[in-house]
């Protein structure tokens, strides 16, 4: 393949990742009925098996066995686990409870927080311009705390998983089909109990909510295995610099959906509080292009 196809290949694999992450609020929007528990356990279970089929057809079990045996693989991948687990609590829980301008918030953040922790933990440094960056985002974390929905702690914790379950996974010493499966491996027995323990007590969803809902929670599954395994094309196929621009496409997709599809408040003072982020956004964006452009 040449560089010009595998670029081409590497956008449209983006394009595909960041797209249906933008639209999965309207995904679990179909599932608001049920408890965000009950969702991400049916995630967790559903897409660990996507996964090791995925695992099976390209023969890689061999790998997944040795991380699991490797004490160095599982001391990245076991806080990995924990922190992708509860972003994907949190996140359900904000799309279930009208609260996905909030969800965006996080994911708008994430670049900024994920330079943070590359600092306090990878002994990087911030430039000028990326502590100024640092700087309004806070500004605007802290005017959107003065609304009336309380302090936005949803947009914080999204954000804060997410860039640390990034920096655990940077480090691990395994790759992300593998990684992924070692953490829905992790993670499915506790997801299975609990749904054998809903089951047993007659409260779960599957079976009970007709065959599009179990159709729905099947295919969690799926969605959820998807988008990483888009994700992992692109990354190989694309410059990072190119990815980290492109990372804006799902909140500014779920910003929208919120506002336009869901109808959640936008006032002036929302307004405010993202501008200053958004603004914070930009020069990040601008001074890593910049950066970028100095060093060919």
């Amino acid at each position: 393949m040449s560089s010009r196809d595998a670029t081409a290949a590497g956008l449209g694999y983006a394009l595909l990742a960041y797209g249906a992450w933008g639209v999965f609020p309207l995904f679990w929007k179909q599932l608001r009925g049920i408890p965000p528990l009950e969702l991400v356990a049916h995630r967790v279970t559903w897409a660990c098996v996507v996964y090791l089929a995925i695992v099976w057809l390209r023969r890689r079990a061999p790998e997944v066995k040795a991380g699991l045996r490797d004490g160095a693989t599982l001391r990245t991948i076991v806080p990995a686990t924990l922190m992708v687990g509860t972003n994907w609590l949190v996140f359900i829980y904000a799309v279930v409870t009208d609260r996905v301008l909030h969800a965006s918030l996080g994911y708008f953040l994430n670049p900024l927080v994920s330079v943070l922790l590359g600092m306090l933990f990878l002994g990087e440094r911030l430039r000028r311009a990326q502590w100024i960056a640092v700087g309004l985002a806070s500004l605007g974390v802290l005017s959107l705390a003065g609304l009336a929905e309380g302090f936005p702690w949803i947009g914080l914790v999204l954000a804060l998983t997410f860039g640390a379950y990034g920096l655990l996974r940077k480090v691990a010493p395994v790759d992300g089909l593998v990684g992924a499966s070692i953490e829905s491996l992790l993670l499915v027995p506790v997801a299975v109990g609990y749904l054998l323990w809903l089951a047993a007590a007659g409260e779960g969803a599957m079976g009970h909510e007709g065959a599009r809902i179990d159709l729905l929670l099947v295919t969690a599954g799926l969605v959820t295995a998807l988008p990483l395994l888009w994700f992992a094309n692109a990354a190989r196929r694309l410059p990072l610099r190119t990815l980290g621009f492109m990372q804006y496409i799902v909140p500014t997709m779920q910003l929208a959906l919120a506002v336009l599809v869901f109808d959640e408040p936008f006032t002036d003072l929302h307004l405010r509080g993202f501008g200053l982020i958004w603004l914070g956004v930009a020069v990040f964006t601008l001074e890593s292009w910049w950066q970028a452009t100095r060093r060919r």
